[in-house]
């Protein structure tokens, strides 16, 4: 890319505007699946509705342009710098995706897909069932892929007539309105001062009906017509949604508005925080007779952690206006539960767990960031979970239902977080990559104990792999720690901006 070019798309991004196709470079990817056949075939989106579009076969599956299906079916699509971070918005939704992960996410919504998506000369390829996902629900689209014609067929759904099953409970100044279907609808939900509306795209509900809750102090009435649900909420309400399945339920916790007089306490599933960050919390993983993992020059994980903790600390507080709790200051050990109640009493609105790597063999390098899923994204993630969280033995009640069903709630908890927690966590990788230029090895999600339950967004950062000699010299070395730490820190700087709506401060832009 010439410089002219780099310097336009720099403004670009600095604008939240989507880039051009020759903004979207390849980037190095050692992970990319082979192509075995590439091409162009025909979009059929009915009579004289005829279209061209690349795509590319797999190993796993065929992927196809995303550019031409927004082009043709609708939607905005907004690239991030490095082509990560990418935002697809349809009918009013936002699903964020990247390279790096065969997972996208809208809103506290995870959604696992075939493949990741790929990056070519022109442009982003994605596999089918993520065209599914999205405009299967926002749409009610259905989407039919011919190998022998090379013809990706796109129709409307019939209307699908559901019924469903609405509750209502209020528990310590907080009102839960579950809305059960027999399976998952197709629909999105708006909010707007008083109310909510959920709206069902394509499909149809069986019944009218008109619920007043006059003994609510939350919810006034519930308005069921053929097209959706229409919750009316008290003046000074406001509310959070997420889902459970099995059976699909559509769950709103309704809560009074925190600047109101008489705000009541809310339950840890849904708290209430404003986008401004005050306090962030930092966890140097392990300590005490808890070392993690060891170099083969004898240093370890527990040491360089807490190094880095440190550093980031003074490094945070220097550039931001905010308050950075460490979860240990010296050589102790400390249970992991223990370090995500740290972030919850002190209220923290961001929550980063650092680690360092290490696996048999020397060959392992590049960083890894993740978020919370009670699923692993894959093999390694999981076997990484299961290597930290060995660190603390599990309760003695694991495997109790009672327990199963508190992992699940602190689970939903942290859903709350899930966008938010995803966007932090591909910024940090994002810096790590370019910075420190280290092997990506990508955004995962595995269920780390250590961010079961926290009440904000959280990620856990390995930085680099102490079973490879070479990072390890880097990370005895101050100044390669320094880089580390900045890297960090010009993340943190650049989910503040995005999250608070504020201008980047001069240079904080990827160069």
């Amino acid at each position: 890319m010439t410089a002219t070019r780099w310097a336009s798309a720099l403004v670009l991004v600095c604008l939240g505007l989507s880039l051009p196709l020759w903004a979207a470079e390849p980037r190095k990817d050692e992970d990319a699946l082979p192509i075995w056949e590439s091409g162009v075939a025909t979009l059929d989106l009915g009579p004289d509705r005829r279209f061209p579009v690349s795509y590319a076969v797999t190993p796993i599956g065929t992927v196809f342009s995303l550019h031409s299906m927004v082009a043709h079916l609708g939607g905005g699509l907004k690239l991030g710098p490095m082509n990560q971070s990418h935002e697809l918005t349809v009918s009013g939704t936002t699903y964020i995706f990247g390279p790096d992960s065969a997972s996208i996410t809208a809103g506290t919504e995870i959604y696992s897909m075939s493949q990741r998506p790929t990056v070519a000369e022109d442009g982003i390829k994605v596999p089918l069932d993520l065209l599914e996902t999205v405009y299967g629900e926002q749409l009610s689209y259905d989407f039919e892929w011919s190998q022998p014609d090379r013809t990706l067929t796109v129709r409307k759904l019939p209307a699908r007539q559901l019924t469903v099953d609405v509750d209502l409970v209020n528990l310590q100044g907080v009102t839960t309105v579950v809305l059960q279907f027999p399976e998952r609808p197709r629909y999105r939900v708006r909010q707007s001062p008083g109310q909510i509306m959920v709206e069902l795209i394509g499909d149809r509900l069986q019944s009218e009906s008109r619920r007043t809750v006059p003994e609510d102090q939350l919810v006034k009435e519930i308005v069921q017509t053929r097209q959706g649900i229409r919750l009316v909420l008290a003046g000074n309400a406001e509310a959070n949604d997420y889902t459970l399945q099995n059976p699909f339920r559509l769950v709103f916790d309704v809560y009074r508005s925190s600047g109101t007089a008489a705000a009541q306490p809310t339950p840890p599933s849904t708290p209430i925080r404003s986008d401004e960050i005050r306090t962030i919390v930092i966890d140097p993983g392990h300590g005490g007779e808890n070392t993690g993992a060891k170099g083969s020059e004898g240093i370890e994980e527990k040491e360089i952690t807490l190094l880095l903790a440190q550093a980031l600390r003074s490094r945070l507080v220097e550039r931001l206006p905010v308050r950075v709790v460490l979860t240990r200051t010296e050589d102790v050990d400390l249970p992991l539960d223990t370090r995500t109640a740290i972030a919850n009493q002190q209220k923290a609105d961001l929550f980063i767990s650092l680690h360092v790597n290490s696996v048999p063999g020397p060959s392992a390098h590049g960083a890894e960031t993740y978020f919370l899923n009670l699923q692993a994204s894959d093999e390694g993630a999981e076997q990484a979970a299961a290597m930290e969280n060995r660190a603390d033995p599990l309760p003695a009640n694991e495997g109790d239902p009672l327990y199963d069903l508190q992992l699940i709630l602190w689970d939903l908890a942290q859903s709350h977080y899930l966008a938010e927690s995803q966007r932090l966590a591909r910024l940090v990788q994002e810096e790590l990559n370019e910075t420190l230029h280290l092997t990506n090895r990508g955004v995962k999600q595995a269920p780390f104990r250590v961010l079961v339950g926290a009440a904000m967004p959280a990620v856990l950062v390995e930085c680099g792999f102490l079973s490879n000699p070479e990072e390890e010299a880097k990370l005895l070395d101050p100044a390669y720690r320094a880089k580390l730490v900045d890297s960090l820190v010009r993340a943190i700087v650049r989910y503040r901006a995005q999250r608070e709506g504020v201008p980047l401060p001069a240079g904080e832009a990827i160069q």
